[in-house]
């Protein structure tokens, strides 16, 4: 008998065709997939989200992602792995957000920063060769050079009043921003819609203030060794060279507290436990996440995140 699913978002169909691509890219790279904990006793002390948090005592929080587990699975075993799962995060809902979304996350050993872009591209070409599709070779740029191209100010040197003052000329007219809030807003609107289209756009070298988890350049301590990749300037992936030192991973910490803290923000204590896995000692690997809602719109044509999704925010 042939089911009716009446007016269903068609675009949700090819989530298990998409995952199921994923699985297989994987498989024959030996990469092992696992399944850790959405509910966790510590949260994401990054200042830039906001974790869900339970009203128990202790209290837990619903992962930003699963990066710390990861880590401690790495630490504790040491094999390439991958994820897709959920994540959420506090924030708006657009027709490119959702507070609770899926995420593709891999961690590969050995690799460098240049490595995992690489494999970044090779995940994504054959994923839209799977749905019959056409990627464009991938083209790179560092951060520093392709902000400065697009605003005129370098993220490394422009002074925070000027960087201010290019946001209120971009149509900002909120409160004064802190240094890596403008760079980011100033990315979004000047240089974001300015990348190139129909293909993989790695940007990388980000400032070293916007490290998260990943290591400097050895080279140039003011830069990072991050990137992000964007298709038809929709930000898809962020990835690290992963910083393995816990001495510098609990200095960064303390920072978030103190911004937190400086910005009326809710207090997050440190994973102990992942910082215990860093002291155990954690191999050199890099790691990326990747949006699978926004790569399932990608492939789909789906103009907003909901079309790609079973429930939106607000049916749910």
């Amino acid at each position: 008998m042939r089911q009716d699913f009446g007016s269903v978002r068609p675009a949700a169909f090819s989530r298990a065709f998409l995952y199921r691509t994923i699985r297989d890219f994987f498989a024959a790279r030996d990469v092992v997939e696992v399944e850790t904990p959405v509910l966790s006793s510590a949260g994401n002390t990054d200042p830039q989200l906001e974790s869900f948090r339970t009203d128990g005592q202790p209290p837990a929080w619903l992962r930003t992602s699963p990066e710390f587990f990861h880590k401690r699975l790495l630490a504790q075993h040491g094999f390439d792995l991958f994820e897709i799962g959920k994540a959420f995060r506090q924030g708006e809902s657009s027709t490119r957000h959702n507070p609770e979304f899926s995420l593709l996350e891999w961690y590969r050993l050995g690799f460098t920063m240049t490595a995992l872009m690489q494999e970044v591209e090779q995940l994504l070409q054959t994923v839209y060769a799977a749905f019959r599709k056409n990627l464009q070779p991938p083209q790179f740029f560092r951060y520093g050079e392709v902000f400065a191209e697009h605003t005129g100010l370098s993220p490394f040197t422009a002074s925070l009043a000027h960087l201010q003052a290019a946001c209120r000329s971009a149509g900002y007219s909120g409160q004064a921003l802190e240094r890596d809030h403008c760079l980011d807003l100033l990315f979004s609107l000047q240089v974001q819609p300015q990348l190139p289209q129909d293909c993989a756009v790695f940007v990388s070298h980000y400032p070293a203030s916007q490290a998260a988890l990943a290591q400097l350049d050895p080279e140039n301590n003011q830069q990072a060794l991050r990137f992000e990749c964007f298709v038809d300037g929709l930000e898809l992936a962020n990835g690290y060279q992963e910083l393995t030192d816990p001495a510098e991973q609990l200095r960064r910490f303390e920072a978030d507290a103190s911004t937190r803290q400086r910005n009326g923000l809710v207090s997050v204590p440190p994973d102990e436990k992942f910082l215990a896995a860093l002291h155990h000692g954690l191999p050199a690997c890099s790691g990326v996440a990747l949006g699978l809602d926004r790569l399932l719109m990608l492939v789909t044509g789906a103009a907003s995140i909901d079309e790609v999704l079973w429930f939106s925010w607000a049916d749910s």
